[in-house]
C-alpha cells in the first residue's frame, strides 16, 4: 500500500514575487505622458506668441489715455471709459454689423442646407467634382471677388437693368450702396463656410432612417424634420458659427458696396486704427465686438444642445 505525500499548502507569510514587468510599464506610462505634453509644447508656444501677446497687448491698448498722447505715445492710465464712450459713439455700427451678420447667416443657411443636401444624397459619382466647386472661389482673393459684385451690380448692369424690366426697381433704383448689396456680398463670400460642415454632418447621416421614416406613413415635411434635420445640427451650429462670426467683423464688403450708412463695424475699426490713428478707441471696440460675439456664441451653443459641441 502506497501511502500518498502530504500536501503542504503554501505559507501566507510568504509574500509573492514582486513581476520585473510592474516598474518597466509604470516607468512606460510615464514617459507616454511626458511625451504627450512635449507634443503639445509647439501648439503652446504659437497659441501664446500669436494670440496671449497680440491679445494682451489690444487689452492694454484699450486702457491708454486717448487724450494723453505725445511723440512718445500713449500713456497708461486704465482709461475704462474708453469702453463706454466706443460704444455710445458707435453703437449703430455695432447693431448693424449683427444685423447685417444675422441675414447674410440666414440666407447661407437656407442656400447651404439644400447645396449640401443636393451634393450628399443626389450627386452620385459627381460629389467630389460639386466639392470642388464649391470651394472654387477660394482660388481667387477674396477682394477680387468683392469687386467682381461690384460690376455685377452696378447701376448699368445686367442684375440692375432685368430688375427694372420686371418693375422689382424703379428708373432711378440702384443695388450699390444699399444694404442688400452688402448682404449678398457677405452671403457669396462666406457661404462655403456654410456648405462644408453642413455636407460633412448630412453626409454622415444613414439613408435608411429616412426611408424608414417614409415607410412608418411619414409626410416628407415631418420626416425632415424629425430625422434628417436633428441629425444635421451639429453642422448646422458649425457653419452658422463659421459664418456669423467672419460675417461680423468684416468689413470689405460694407467698404467696396456699400456707403457711409451701410458701414459696419469692421470699417469702423479699420479707419481708428489707419486713419483717425485712435488706438485707444479702435482697441475697445474691438474688445466690445469680442465680448459680444463670445457671449452669443457660448448661448446659442448652449441653445443649440448638441452633444458633438459640448
Amino acid at each position: 500500500m502506497v501511502s500518498a505525500a502530504p500536501v503542504t499548502a503554501p505559507s501566507a507569510a510568504t509574500p509573492p514575487e514582486p513581476s520585473p514587468a510592474a516598474p518597466r510599464d509604470a516607468t512606460t506610462g510615464r514617459r507616454r505622458g511626458l511625451t504627450g505634453y512635449l507634443l503639445l509644447l509647439p501648439a503652446l508656444a504659437w497659441l501664446a506668441l500669436f494670440f496671449v501677446v497680440p491679445f494682451y497687448s489690444l487689452l492694454a491698448t484699450s486702457l491708454y489715455d486717448p487724450a494723453g498722447s505725445d511723440f512718445r505715445g500713449y500713456e497708461m492710465t486704465y482709461h475704462v471709459s474708453n469702453y463706454v464712450d466706443a460704444l455710445r459713439e458707435y453703437w449703430q455700427p455695432f447693431v448693424r454689423s449683427l444685423a447685417y451678420g444675422a441675414v447674410a447667416t440666414l440666407i447661407c443657411l437656407v442656400l447651404g442646407y439644400v447645396l449640401a443636401y443636393a451634393i450628399a444624397f443626389k450627386a452620385g459619382r459627381w460629389k467630389n467634382l460639386m466639392l470642388v466647386l464649391v470651394i472654387a472661389p477660394f482660388f481667387t482673393s477674396f477682394l477680387l471677388r468683392t469687386l467682381s459684385w461690384k460690376l455685377i451690380l452696378a447701376d448699368d448692369g445686367f442684375v440692375v437693368d432685368a430688375l427694372q424690366t420686371v418693375h422689382l426697381l424703379g428708373d432711378d433704383g440702384r443695388l450699390l450702396a444699399t444694404p442688400v448689396a452688402v448682404v449678398a456680398g457677405l452671403t457669396y463670400n462666406f457661404l462655403p463656410f456654410m456648405v462644408l460642415p453642413l455636407f460633412a454632418s448630412i453626409d454622415k447621416i444613414d439613408p435608411r432612417l429616412i426611408e424608414a421614416s417614409s415607410d412608418l406613413y411619414a409626410h416628407p415635411f415631418v420626416g425632415f424634420f424629425k430625422v434628417t434635420w436633428p441629425l444635421s445640427l451639429p453642422g448646422v451650429v458649425s457653419g452658422t458659427l463659421l459664418t456669423f462670426i467672419p460675417a461680423v467683423g468684416d468689413y470689405i464688403n460694407a467698404q467696396l458696396l456699400g456707403s457711409p450708412n451701410q458701414r459696419m463695424i469692421g470699417s469702423v475699426i479699420q479707419s481708428q486704427f489707419t486713419d483717425a490713428n485712435d488706438y485707444p478707441s479702435a482697441a475697445a471696440l474691438s474688445m466690445l465686438l469680442m465680448v459680444i460675439i463670445v457671449v452669443m456664441v457660448l448661448f446659442y451653443v448652449r441653445r443649440a444642445g448638441t452633444e458633438e459641441l459640448l
